[in-house]
């Protein structure tokens, strides 16, 4: 019979990244390091990623991984690593870069690979991808330099549709995200999009119903959740703070009501052939919107969804009869072992 340390798996869970979304990085981390710590057979050892990119453990001892699957201290002990969590929401977490440095390493890992994480993660390849799948997607002009030329194209959009979103195409969580009505505030949005991203997407404004689904795999399966429902306040829209902020006014509802047996058929529809289109692997969030004329567009897709308490992901994989742990776990054997 095995013993223990015959049959412990050690993850390590990276977090933080020193970007926008660091402090909800370590709360996704602290739910993941929660449930995966009910079972013994896994042991977790925990570092935060800092703006220079160093992994630190508690003791702000700073850590380095190796194609030798050990994570080295700089105190000079080391320890063995057969699977990564790589908690980190923004860069570089799902942005496909450190993806790309696990795969090199040949070290498995939870959530999708480097070349689904880098389209996802940019909202202009995103929507070119969605149009070849076949999937609807919302209104947008796409600004690829802050010059008068392109720029114009954005005042454009703005006559023609009256309210737009202005978005920073390569960040997370509605960072970069301002809603703009008026042609006095339209240079001072694109200016701070652009110091954000090289690339930002003009978007139209749509009066919608903000829907979401859990997509993941279990025991072999792809599950597609039902939508649950973001009803954010009134005077704004599902800003950063809002979805991660203490005092955020946003309500959400784990299975929406209302929608038709045609609605609900087309959500699992597009989410299917997002999440198969784009070779997606383990889990994703797929947000729609909704509009008054019962119009669906797939709005993103996010490859690493947060997982605080306030969280829609945890919340709709429990409804669905799921346990996190039991998840997480059968990814986690079955990427060892394999």
């Amino acid at each position: 019979m095995n013993n223990k340390a015959e049959t412990t798996i050690n993850v390590l869970l990276i977090c933080g990244g020193g970007g926008s979304e660091h402090d909800v990085s370590l709360r996704t981390a602290d739910f993941i390091q929660r449930e995966l710590g009910k079972s013994p057979e896994f042991r977790i050892q925990r570092v935060t990623m800092d703006g220079a990119g160093q992994l630190r453990d508690e003791q702000q001892r700073v850590h380095e991984l190796r194609s030798d699957k050990l994570l080295y201290s700089s105190d000079g002990s080391a320890q063995p690593v057969d699977y990564v969590v790589p908690a980190i929401h923004g860069y570089p977490g799902e942005t496909g870069d450190l993806q790309s440095q696990l795969e090199i390493l040949g070290i498995p890992y939870f959530g999708c690979g480097p070349e689904a994480s880098k389209i996802c993660f940019n909202k202009v390849t995103t929507k070119l991808w969605l149009s070849a799948l076949g999937v609807d997607n919302t209104p947008y002009q796409f600004l690829c330099s802050n010059t008068t030329e392109e720029t114009g194209k954005a005042r454009q959009a703005l006559q023609e549709w009256g309210t737009v979103f202005v978005k920073a195409s390569n960040q997370g969580s509605s960072v970069g995200c301002y809603k703009v009505s008026s042609e006095e505030e339209m240079q001072a949005v694109l200016d701070e999009a652009f110091s954000l991203s090289p690339y930002v997407l003009i978007e139209k404004s749509l009066k919608v119903r903000e829907l979401e689904v859990a997509a993941y795999t279990y025991e072999g399966e792809l599950i597609i959740t039902a939508p649950g429902e973001v009803c954010a306040p009134s005077d704004t829209f599902y800003s950063y703070e809002e979805k991660y902020a203490e005092g955020s006014r946003a309500q959400t509802h784990v299975v929406a009501q209302g929608l038709s047996d045609a609605q609900l058929g087309w959500i699992h529809e597009a989410s299917r052939r997002t999440f198969v289109g784009l070779q997606l692997k383990d889990l994703s969030r797929i947000d729609f919107f909704l509009t008054d004329e019962g119009d669906i567009y797939l709005n993103e897709v996010n490859t690493f969804p947060g997982m605080t308490p306030i969280s829609m992901f945890p919340k709709m994989l429990q409804n669905q009869g799921h346990d996190f742990r039991v998840y997480l776990g059968a990814l986690i054997r079955e990427a060892v072992h394999a």
